[in-house]
């Protein structure tokens, strides 16, 4: 487990306009002028936060899959972020974490935002994913769910960081900026937010806020308002010593989510 080094793109999203965003993502991806093991992209980073999922779905296996597939083989980074998936029928918003070596893992997103009527369009995730990377147990997750601690709880030290993408709207910003910190704490875990800025075209705007959080809530990086590429590092040593000086982990509840 060495120290793990991460991209998080905080920009802008065309609206419903899949091409102009892989275009411009890729853009800034090759504007990162160092080595980086993880490259994170915000929630629906092809569309933005549209319901109009029927319009712009993409089975597994084509445009947006093989894109993240050529970025991550060209970088040699994991890269993560969600889009809108069809499969089986239902709709998903899915968070697609690609491998350089083209193997993939696919989290679902679990709560579903119910005052945009998400949940009336996509199917809800039923299972957690915790990947394994450079030595790393990382969980990822959607926007929503950072509202649901029970969801994301870090039990008998599953996992040693979280990643939430997001579109997460300025009007609820301060509850994103707290809620991260609280995630980070009560976890041992470091804890990295990427949210997007601009305006939607549902006029929603977005100030952005992402970060990079340490194991003690320490917020290490934060950008808010502007495009911005944060280059942020999670620190294996100072998390395992953290770990082992202050032991809180060992007196959590333990449980199962059914």
């Amino acid at each position: 487990m060495q120290d793990l080094k991460l991209a998080l793109l905080q920009t802008a999203l065309h609206w419903e306009d899949p091409t102009a965003n892989r275009s411009m993502l890729e853009e800034k991806i090759w504007q990162v002028n160092e080595q980086v093991d993880v490259i994170v992209l915000p929630e629906m980073f092809t569309t933005g936060f549209t319901m109009d999922a029927a319009s712009f779905a993409e089975p597994m296996n084509f445009h947006t899959f093989k894109w993240m597939q050529q970025i991550a083989s060209q970088t040699q980074a994991a890269v993560c972020g969600s889009y809108i998936v069809q499969e089986a029928g239902l709709f998903y918003n899915r968070l697609l974490w690609m491998f350089p070596d083209g193997t993939y893992k696919i989290y679902d997103k679990r709560h579903l935002f119910r005052m945009a009527g998400e949940h009336e369009i996509f199917g809800a995730g039923q299972k957690q994913l915790v990947v394994e990377w450079k030595g790393w147990r990382i969980c990822p997750l959607v926007c929503y769910d950072l509202r649901f601690p029970v969801w994301s709880r870090n039990v008998a030290n599953a996992y040693d960081g979280l990643i939430y993408v997001a579109n997460w709207p300025q009007a609820r910003v301060q509850a994103w900026s707290t809620l991260l910190k609280a995630r980070a704490i009560e976890n041992i875990a470091y804890v990295a937010g990427v949210n997007r800025v601009g305006v939607d075209g549902m006029d929603i705007p977005y100030n952005g806020a992402s970060v990079n959080i340490n194991f003690k809530g320490e917020v290490l990086w934060e950008k808010t308002d502007e495009e911005s590429t944060g280059i942020c590092v999670w620190e294996a040593k100072a998390l395992l010593e953290f770990r082992e000086k202050f032991p809180a982990w060992k007196d959590a509840d333990q449980f199962n989510i059914q």
